[in-house]
């Protein structure tokens, strides 16, 4: 499967880093793809879990990497959580600006893969819709672990699931949905083992879906939505099968906060 490599920049401003694939993800563009009954559905799953996850953290520090697209920013800090974007570009941050949630979300640019922030700055690192999409991903990984005291919560496309087609079916789903992006696939095992490198582990899995998300995009039936997943979810699909995944690994030796 190939790699995306970090987008052109839209401006022939030199920066002192590359853009990376949250520019994309941060526009309005993207956010269309979750509109509609699908989008409610896809999203509401998404998080469902995200909060679940991060439960036994409440009201932590939240450094969201890549997050400007506001999908996890925005219901973290309406729960309460203290949370900070960081973007590699200042037109990542449109959709915090707009944001009006109970507790406000800052937003810095910075390079992803060197994070702008000393070791341990916050109690959770999240990153969703963003290792997919970055080469250097065990870089990305090391990063979150660097600035993360209590826990690193991130998102992935599975290989052991419908994604095991995902060659054969890339050109079909791009005739579906023409912004669709190659994508890089992970088996739980090698990111388990990318966060454990860094002294994270207990690791709790939350796989999303069973059906493809372009299948919930076509259907565009809420309804439909929810059969499809329910029934595989209680015949103990989704478990095995589903994707993407979102994992928390937590600090093996939690460091004293300073």
């Amino acid at each position: 499967m190939s790699l995306e490599k970090p987008a052109t920049p839209s401006t022939s401003v030199a920066a002192p880093f590359p853009p990376y694939a949250d520019v994309e993800t941060s526009s309005d563009d993207y956010a269309r793809r979750f509109a509609g009954a699908s989008g409610e559905f896809l999203l509401g799953v998404q998080t469902r879990l995200l909060l679940e996850l991060a439960a036994p953290f409440p009201g932590a520090t939240v450094l969201d990497v890549g997050g400007g697209h506001a999908q996890t920013a925005a219901p973290l800090a309406e729960a309460g959580y203290d949370v900070t974007v960081v973007g590699s570009r200042e037109s990542c941050r449109v959709r915090i600006d707009r944001l009006r949630t109970a507790r406000p979300v800052r937003f810095r640019v910075g390079d992803l893969l060197a994070l702008p922030f000393e070791a341990n700055s916050f109690e959770v690192a999240i990153a969703f819709r963003l290792l997919t999409h970055v080469e250097a991903w065990q870089r990305l990984v090391a990063e979150l672990t660097r600035v993360a005291r209590r826990a690193v919560i991130l998102d992935y496309p599975e290989l052991a699931s419908v994604n095991l087609l995902t060659t054969q079916l890339f050109g079909l789903k791009r005739r579906i949905e023409p912004s669709t992006r190659p994508y890089t696939c992970y088996r739980r095992r090698e990111v388990e083992a990318a966060l454990a490198a860094s002294g994270f582990d207990r690791f709790t899995a939350r796989p999303e879906f069973f059906a493809p998300m372009v299948l919930h995009r076509v259907l565009n039936s809420g309804r439909a939505s929810r059969v499809i997943e329910s029934a595989a979810r209680g015949a103990g699909l989704t478990s095995k099968l589903g994707s993407p995944v979102i994992l928390r690994a937590e600090a093996v030796a939690v460091p004293v906060a300073g």
